[in-house]
């Protein structure tokens, strides 16, 4: 089931010079359709120990979807840029000293490159308990807000599907009284060919073993395209997936099961059809049902 949910936090602290800076932790969560449960993050590196713990609380919260959980922290002041501390920039001579002993050919860091690192640096230091409880309670807050959107999409598919459950009745009440007519039309014709053949005398023992005949054939015609059964079941089946949908909860792998009877008594309506409008009915139920289908594997 497709959905979205944002959050952000923003905690307020000192910059190293001296400037009021703010820390700022974003976490979103993207669901799509998919049959089982998908978890992928990008998650920055501050926020990488508290991949388990999201983990988690995700698998606990959804059993359905392919979703995607990216976390990243930002941090930014009055001023733009970052000015390294002495004792920062010193322990980092020393590094740069000892690789250039090893790696003689290893070039010299540029401003930019200890700026930047001195930027990186800064983020998360010292802060790597508080970002992982402030993460995981984002993470808390975005499954809620990723269940509420969901929710209102899975109201609408359960509209959806009460619709075509509402058309399939109504073809099976046009299916029902087709079969009737069928026996007895085809009732009449075995009698019409028993009169004929009886006219031309075409060597039957008695007019009684005849008669029998066409009416033993018109009974086993009878049986063959009968679908009565086949018509309750799948009433039976409209039944139950209606009471799921109002019932609510996990409803999906049921509904999978149950949209797939109704697709094996539609084929079987349709193989024992004998008229090109109860093949029609049946391939009109197996379109709708087919359309159930897929919107059934979009729910948890």
């Amino acid at each position: 089931m497709t959905g979205y949910a944002s959050v952000q936090s923003v905690s307020q602290g000192a910059a190293s010079s001296g400037q009021e800076a703010s820390t700022r932790i974003g976490l979103e969560i993207r669901s799509v359709n998919s049959r089982f449960l998908d978890i992928g993050f990008k998650i920055s590196e501050e926020l990488r120990h508290t991949e388990p713990a999201m983990r988690e609380l995700l698998t606990g919260a959804f059993k359905r979807g392919k979703l995607e959980l990216r976390a990243f922290v930002a941090q930014t002041d009055a001023s733009a840029l970052k000015t390294p501390q002495a004792a920062w920039m010193a322990q980092l001579a020393q590094v740069q000293a000892a690789v250039r002993a090893a790696l003689p050919n290893a070039r010299e860091l540029g401003v930019g490159d200890i700026l930047r690192m001195a930027s990186n640096d800064n983020i998360g230091a010292g802060h790597g308990d508080d970002y992982a409880l402030a993460c995981v309670a984002l993470c808390q807050e975005a499954i809620a807000a990723l269940k509420d959107s969901r929710a209102r999409e899975g109201a609408r598919l359960a509209q959806t599907l009460v619709d075509r459950l509402h058309t399939l009745r109504a073809l099976a009440q046009q299916a029902a009284p087709l079969v009737p007519l069928l026996v007895e039309q085809q009732r009449k014709k075995f009698l019409e060919r028993w009169r004929e053949a009886m006219a031309l005398g075409e060597g039957v023992a008695t007019p009684e073993a005849a008669q029998d005949r066409a009416l033993t054939e018109a009974t086993s015609f009878a049986i063959r395209i009968d679908v009565a059964e086949e018509l309750n079941r799948l009433a039976v089946h409209l039944d139950e997936i209606e009471r799921l949908l109002q019932q609510g909860g996990e409803l999906g792998k049921r509904l999978d099961f149950l949209i797939q009877e109704l697709h094996r008594e539609a084929n079987t309506l349709g193989s024992k059809s004998t008229t090109m409008e109860l093949t029609r009915i049946s391939v009109d139920m197996k379109v709708l049902i087919e359309q159930m289908r897929e919107q059934v594997q979009n729910i948890e």
